[in-house]
């Protein structure tokens, strides 16, 4: 009747909504008050922080497998969308783009990244403004960097054409 979780094993990479895309280095048991507890213990070598995650809680709290091929190029074609900008006060629209870029999905990442880029030739952006969008551009250019073998200046470059070519 229960859906099949996701079998996430040692050295898979995997995506944490809050941090973005970790490694499973091991799962490990640890006794917590007497009862013995299935970890997996995730590795975020860029923020050189080790997380450990109750594996029966993994799927709870959002973690996923790396975004599929079909994923990656939806969230690329989204890039070259058009800038979508509410209307709202800055720090409405901060808060939806941190809640976006913390979801783990990367569609809304993309959105994210969209929206606040900026061509040299347009206004100034605020500190809290590329503090977000870089966030965002790193969750998802390690994420495009990991699902295809690791190359993340590879995977920079790629997302930079994008954007570079949508401004054009």
């Amino acid at each position: 009747m229960s859906k099949k979780k996701p079998e996430f094993r040692p050295n898979d990479y995997v995506v944490y909504p809050a941090h973005g895309v970790g490694q499973i280095v091991s799962i490990e048991e640890q006794e917590v008050a007497g009862i013995s507890l299935e970890l997996f213990v995730i590795s975020f070598e860029k923020d050189k922080m080790t997380l450990r995650v109750p594996t029966h809680k993994a799927e709870e709290i959002g973690m996923r497998s790396l975004s599929s091929p079909d994923v990656i190029s939806k969230a690329m074609t989204t890039l070259k969308g058009k800038a979508r900008v509410k209307r709202a006060m800055w720090s409405r629209r901060a808060q939806e783009y941190e809640q976006k870029i913390n979801s783990g999905d990367l569609i809304a990442i993309a959105e994210v990244v969209r929206d606040l880029h900026r061509t040299d030739d347009q206004r100034e952006q605020s500190y809290s403004e590329r503090q977000l969008y870089e966030a965002a551009l790193e969750r998802l250019t390690r994420e495009v960097a990991a699902a295809g073998g690791g190359d993340e200046l590879a995977a920079a470059r790629k997302v930079g054409e994008v954007l570079t070519a949508r401004a054009a």
